[in-house]
């Protein structure tokens, strides 16, 4: 049978929906991950809510670092509304069935949310760039309506860049295969289930995946290594250790970040059995989301600073009340 008879074929039995086979037929242990991931899902939704409010609320942290991660926190919050939610559904009820459409809109807002973190990141690294290597003209040269600006054309970006991609994805059918070995909808899957040729397509989208990957991670290790540069020419460790508090939370979140995201994306996994990679992805797309606020308020004197001022504040208020 030749290529374009077996394409006819497959055209010949097109499909309305997928099926997301998560993590496999696990029996007995799915009411455990159920329990597990919405677990994962409160704490992940309390703690970015926290550094929300703790930003909104507190005047000392009504500055460009806190405004940059306060909106942080709200996009961590949408990125797991994106995946949890159909996941805990399919853990429940059992039923991994998607429409088309619902997974071309869940793989849009993924991937909106991806680029968007992406490039927050970078504007953040910036942000620390220009307080520890121009202190004087910080003022300047970063406020509020620089800070504005930078969260809009982030999320403006995202949209546009992504909505192309999108575009093309809702003019695809789909035809014989309908299932797909991952936990969310994913583009590199969804392309190997169209019948139609998506070679410009997929040319397309990892040239705008590496452009919004890989320009952002630049940028952020260029000012890192401007930032620790400056560090080390200061003379006193005492100035050397306050200057790198200030930045260290966000260090180490881009360093997880990326991390998981080479580690997904970037190393071959050609020989890396399914498993290994729904366990990156795992990291990736649920537990990033849950550590990064916790990352922030362990290491954070200001963010630690307000949290046990709301939780005096909280304390006399709930003791007003009794009394």
């Amino acid at each position: 049978m030749t290529i374009i008879e077996r394409a006819e074929e497959r055209n010949q039995t097109p499909i309305m929906e997928f099926i997301l086979l998560g993590f496999g037929d696990v029996g007995e242990l799915q009411p455990l991950l159920f329990l597990v991931f919405l677990a994962i899902y409160i704490v992940t939704l309390a703690g970015n809510v926290l550094v929300i409010l703790l930003v909104v609320t507190d005047q000392q942290l009504h500055t460009p670092m806190y405004f940059l991660l306060g909106n942080l926190a709200f996009l961590e919050t949408c990125y797991s509304s994106t995946i949890l939610p159909r996941l805990l559904a399919s853990l429940l009820t059992r039923n991994r069935t998607v429409s088309i459409k619902g997974c071309v809109v869940q793989l849009y807002f993924f991937a909106v949310i991806s680029a968007t973190e992406n490039l927050l990141l970078a504007a953040m690294s910036y942000d620390r760039y220009l307080a520890i290597c121009h202190p004087l003209r910080y003022a300047a040269l970063m406020n509020g309506r620089v800070c504005i600006k930078l969260v809009a054309g982030c999320w403006i970006s995202s949209f546009l860049g992504c909505a192309i991609v999108n575009n093309f994805l809702f003019q695809l059918s789909y035809c014989d295969f309908n299932e797909i070995n991952h936990f969310f909808c994913d583009l590199s899957p969804m392309l190997k289930l169209s019948c139609d040729d998506t070679q410009s397509l997929q040319i397309l989208a990892y040239t705008l995946a590496a452009i919004g990957t890989l320009v952002p991670c630049l940028l952020t290790l260029a000012s890192y290594v401007c930032i620790i540069t400056a560090i080390l020419q200061i003379p006193s460790s005492t100035g050397r250790k306050k200057a790198f508090s200030t930045c260290s939370s966000h260090l180490i979140v881009v360093t997880f970040y990326y991390g998981l995201v080479i580690n997904v994306y970037v190393v071959p996994i050609a020989n890396s059995s399914q498993v290994v990679h729904k366990i990156f992805s795992v990291f990736y797309t649920i537990l990033t989301p849950m550590i990064n606020p916790i990352i922030y308020c362990l290491r954070n004197k200001e963010v630690n600073k307000s949290l046990r001022k709301a939780s005096l504040n909280l304390t006399d208020l709930t003791n007003k009340y009794r009394t």
